[in-house]
């Protein structure tokens, strides 16, 4: 008989029968483990010693070819398998693993004059290998974290799916009945040309219901235009929004379109207009009652044919109450209205947001697939997230970016206020040796403090360097050892 290469441990004996009583509270899938090794020795053994450690089932399979039978007639989470092996060997079957059933992990198995060849099978996309003979306990562990992995691909795929089938209405996530009827309302007032004001706190996606509102509509051909309000002093903000004619004002070296006549056959989305002067407001109040705009320096109104959407975070009826805002003109935005619900009142959302984020700067910062761990999610959803899904969409940006590896963990950020601080020598951290824990807690400040002070300097290395206090040099060192880059940092800040 050949040598298995590896010995049951002491406490493991043969499974008994199976209680039927066992799962009766656990309504979770059991995961599935196939091994493929033509050693039936090995089989027998991993087989019977491996499901009362990992809670899973196993089946086996002595060759390539007869691997992919089993896989065909039943879904698996996680191959074992060995890289020597007669007919089609190791290398072989992964790379038609990967083509036929990309979603599996595989982990290699291998012995110890081939360890080559199990470093270019991860590089062909094994998740990891072990070499024999193995301990009972690490390939346990080994296959645990493989588990898990497969798990997160699940759930990431199953993600996708969603967002792509059901959850997504004209770029903006969702599933929960709150933007269900969020979507509702925007398919409604998209047929019709009234007047829509839209409300929300800041970072609740305003903009991006007006923009769905406009490409749903009749105008979806024209012009889409958006002015912030209240970034522009009023007397600029007037000229902008009417125009003006050469000579009206001392600057005014020649005539200027306004921004109503920009949007002639389309749409105008006034951003923010709680924010604007009473002066201000009684002028709009004409526009939207005569459908005509006045230039500045200019006699003669002029005709416009422009949908208006306006948008705030104010309160409205209470500035109406405090003779801040116009009762007539809130009348006359507020024809139909859409709210755009918090992210605290909506967080069953937040798995979709998360995952569709992640997608969309991993591919802008053109790094590998991230997914995050599932206790990271879970304090995701616990936090008040006061900046909304503007506040999510930068932290998840962070960790696409600071994250050292495929799997962001809760110690690889700093936590928004409101939430538990993360003590590096509590939880995930205690399992790990000193050295490697130091490791962890270094490069987490390398990639924090780095990412922070490239940041504030636009992404300027020799700024940077001289708030550090290093050459510009060393810091480039730093960076490169950290696989930190400034362009990126720097276009993702602000």
């Amino acid at each position: 008989m050949k040598d298995p290469s590896m010995s049951l441990p002491s406490s493991a004996t043969p499974p008994g029968p199976p209680d039927p009583d066992s799962d009766r509270d656990d309504p979770k899938p059991v995961s599935r483990l196939l091994i493929v090794d033509d050693e039936e020795d090995m089989l027998r053994l991993l087989k019977r010693s491996l499901p009362p450690d990992l809670a899973c089932e196993v089946e086996t399979a002595s060759n390539a070819l007869r691997a992919f039978e089993v896989l065909e007639a039943a879904p698996f989470d996680v191959v074992l398998a060995d890289i020597r092996m007669p007919g089609m060997d190791g290398m072989e079957f992964l790379e038609r693993l990967q083509k036929e059933h990309g979603e599996i992990t595989v982990v290699m198995m291998t012995a110890y004059g081939t360890i080559d060849l199990a470093v270019q099978a991860i590089k062909s996309g094994a998740y990891d290998f072990i070499t024999k003979p193995f301990e009972h306990e690490k390939l346990v562990h080994l296959l645990e974290r493989a588990l898990e992995r497969s798990r997160l691909v699940h759930e990431n795929l199953r993600l996708q799916r969603r967002l792509r089938d059901h959850e997504s209405f004209q770029e903006i996530i969702g599933a929960g009945a709150r933007m269900q009827k969020v979507f509702e309302m925007v398919r409604l007032v998209s047929k019709t040309d009234v007047t829509v004001l839209i409300t929300g706190e800041s970072g609740t996606g305003k903009d991006m219901a007006a923009r769905a509102i406009h490409r749903l509509s009749h105008r979806s051909a024209g012009a889409f235009v958006t002015i912030n309000c209240p970034n522009l002093p009023e007397n600029i903000l007037e000229s902008e929004l009417f125009g003006y004619r050469k000579g009206a004002f001392t600057h005014a070296t020649q005539d200027k379109k306004g921004l109503f006549l920009e949007a002639q056959g389309g749409t105008i989305h006034l951003d923010e207009i709680g924010d604007i002067s009473l002066t201000l407001q009684s002028k709009l109040l004409r526009v939207l009652q005569e459908k005509e705009i006045r230039p500045l320096g200019q006699t003669k109104s002029v005709r416009i044919d422009t949908r208006i959407l306006a948008s705030t975070n104010q309160d409205l009826p209470a500035k109406i109450r405090e003779n801040q805002f116009r009762e007539d003109l809130f009348y006359r935005l507020n024809v139909l209205s859409i709210h755009m619900p918090p992210l605290r009142e909506r967080k069953e959302d937040i798995p979709l947001l998360v995952e569709h984020f992640l997608g969309k700067y991993c591919k802008e910062f053109r790094k590998e697939p991230k997914t995050v761990e599932g206790s990271f999610l879970r304090r995701l959803m616990d936090l008040p997230w006061r900046g909304n899904v503007r506040e999510l969409e930068n932290f998840v940006r962070r960790g696409v970016l600071l994250a050292p590896g495929p799997v962001i963990r809760a110690e690889d950020l700093d936590w928004p206020e409101g939430s538990a601080p993360v003590c590096p020598t509590e939880g995930a951290l205690t399992h790990l040796s000193y050295r490697e824990a130091k490791a962890r807690v270094l490069d987490r400040f390398h990639r924090e403090y780095l990412t922070a002070v490239l940041s504030r300097h636009n992404g300027n290395v020799t700024r940077a360097a001289r708030e550090c206090g290093l050459e510009r040099q060393a810091l480039q060192q730093v960076l490169k050892r950290y696989g930190i880059s400034p362009r990126e940092v720097g276009g993702g800040s602000g």
